[in-house]
């Protein structure tokens, strides 16, 4: 649900009645993972999507009947044999789907947390008895929490302790609990959503390139930053669609700033007396993605110098260089959309290879991807 949390944010503003389907647990090979959602209003406006487009149609009905009844049902819909026009997955998979009316509770305020980049996670019970179908705590990064699940007094206390660890991790995912607030037995399963700050992509130089690369980055959900140590060239009117533009040495800028497991760094200043004291910084960061751009020799010459001040066979190893994917790409746009393939395959496990002939999996669940939720008995 929080997916689509911009659109649901200005709706509950707007004082519209909407109701959400989100896929809360899949199976197989289902197009999109626990947390996706589409909404519903009143008005018969549909934001949002569950599966890519294979039983849209059917949701749609469900959210509809949601905003007229005001019941929470969770329903199954997978691959039919019988009739492959029938409504269901025709990629094979099995997706649970969540139906919840919104009106009121704690979803205004994670809807709000969401769009202003404010930490927080969404645990909603998702399988369990009916009454408490639905359910949802708003959890902070701090543990505190508002709403209530109802039931067992020491519910609420372990729904918080578990959707907190899940938002520690910046990850969203099932997990299952006792009814009593135990962490024992499975009578109840809950999805927990986490909303975190975007990831940061850093790219240093300003290069024409650069800017292709800003365009993307922005375009995958990062929060994009610009730095160079030339003035006349990091300027925001170069890079209009950058988060941030800075002006100072990379490395310097690199040893002052916030960097997380999640962010990724690419060195397209292509000069030695930039590159080399930046790289020594970054394959020495707990970050996602180290690349530089260069030719061949430009990445041995770099390596060389690299080994001289310091830098380790195993520091090096994590270095991305030539930078990208081989697309036979020329053009700065075709060059960004090489190095962002090659981050989202690092990002989500893939091996880059064409699909095509291929037997590796569609989907992957890289490092930070989202926890895919159990199918249970929960239709």
């Amino acid at each position: 649900m929080l997916d689509i949390a911009e659109e649901l944010h200005r709706w509950v503003e707007q004082g519209r009645d909407f109701a959400v389907a989100t896929v809360v647990a899949v199976g197989g090979s289902a197009p999109r993972q626990p947390g996706a959602a589409l909404a519903v209003d009143s008005e018969g406006t549909a934001i949002g999507s569950v599966s890519g487009g294979c039983v849209e149609g059917a949701v749609y009905e469900l959210c509809r009947a949601a905003l007229d009844d005001g019941e929470v049902v969770v329903e199954r819909f997978g691959y039919s044999d019988e009739d492959a026009f029938a409504v269901g997955l025709t990629c094979g998979g099995i997706i649970d789907i969540l139906v919840t009316p919104v009106r009121g509770g704690v979803f205004p305020a994670a809807l709000a947390a969401a769009v202003s980049g404010e930490a927080a996670a969404l645990a909603r019970i998702v399988s369990g008895p009916g009454e408490l179908l639905g359910r949802a705590l708003l959890v902070r990064p701090d543990g505190s929490y508002e709403g209530g699940l109802g039931g067992h007094p020491e519910l609420d206390r372990t729904a918080a302790a578990e959707a907190r660890a899940l938002l520690d991790a910046g990850r969203t995912g099932t997990v299952e609990i006792g009814e009593d607030g135990s962490r024992c037995g499975q009578p109840l399963t809950l999805l927990v959503e986490s909303s975190v700050p975007a990831p940061r992509m850093i790219v240093f130089g300003a290069i024409d390139f650069a800017s292709a690369l800003v365009r993307v980055g922005k375009f995958l959900g990062y929060h994009v930053t610009v730095c160079d140590a030339r003035p006349v060239f990091a300027t925001a009117r170069r890079f209009p669609e950058a988060d941030e533009v800075v002006v100072e040495w990379p490395h310097r800028y690199l040893e002052s700033t916030e960097v997380d497991a999640r962010t990724v760094l690419c060195v397209l200043t292509h000069d030695a007396k930039f590159d080399v004291p930046l790289l020594r910084a970054a394959l020495r960061l707990p970050v996602a993605y180290v690349g530089a751009m260069g030719s061949r020799r430009t990445h041995e010459d770099r390596n060389a110098r690299l080994r001289e001040v310091g830098v380790t066979e195993l520091e090096l190893a994590r270095l991305r260089s030539p930078i990208g994917l081989d697309l036979g790409a020329r053009t700065p746009e075709e060059t960004a959309l090489s190095i962002a393939a090659e981050i989202v395959a690092d990002r989500r496990g893939g091996s880059g290879v064409s699909l095509t002939g291929a037997h590796t999996p569609i989907h992957h669940d890289g490092p930070d991807a989202p926890v895919a939720g159990r199918i249970g008995s929960v239709a």
